[in-house]
C-alpha cells in the first residue's frame, strides 16, 4: 500500500517548509533554491507545480533529480535517508533532510553539497 504522503499534494507541504525554514530566521527564496536544486525545476515549474497542487509522486515524477542526491545522507523522522528502499520515500525524505539542514543554520554551499 502506497504511503499517505505520496498522494498528498506538495503545495500543502510547502508553507510548512517555508514556516520551519523562517522561524529558523532563513527565508523561502532558500527553500526554493533547495528545491530547485533538488529537482532541476526552474521558478515558473515550481509555481505551476504549487498552482496545480500536485501529489509529492507527480512533483517528483517530473524532476530532473540533481545528481549529487546521493550525497544526502543522515537521519529524518529517525530513519536514515540512504538506507530508504522505497524510492519516492527516499526523495521525500532528502528534500525534509535539507529543509532541516536549512533551519538548524548550515550555510547554503554545504546544503546544496557544493563542498
Amino acid at each position: 500500500m502506497a504511503h499517505r504522503i505520496f498522494t498528498t499534494s506538495f503545495a500543502s507541504v510547502y508553507p510548512l517548509y517555508v514556516a520551519k525554514a523562517e522561524r529558523k530566521g532563513r527565508t523561502k527564496d532558500e527553500v526554493d533554491e533547495i528545491i530547485r536544486w533538488l529537482t532541476g525545476f526552474d521558478d515558473e515549474a515550481l509555481a505551476r507545480h504549487l498552482d496545480e497542487q500536485t501529489t509529492f509522486e507527480e512533483f517528483f515524477e517530473d524532476a530532473d533529480l540533481n545528481p549529487r542526491v546521493s550525497a544526502i545522507t543522515g537521519v529524518v523522522c529517525g530513519v536514515r535517508v540512504e538506507d530508504i528502499e522505497d524510492p519516492l520515500m527516499q526523495k521525500i525524505r532528502s528534500l525534509d533532510k535539507l529543509i532541516d539542514e536549512l533551519a538548524k543554520g548550515k550555510a547554503m554551499p554545504k546544503i546544496l553539497r557544493e563542498a
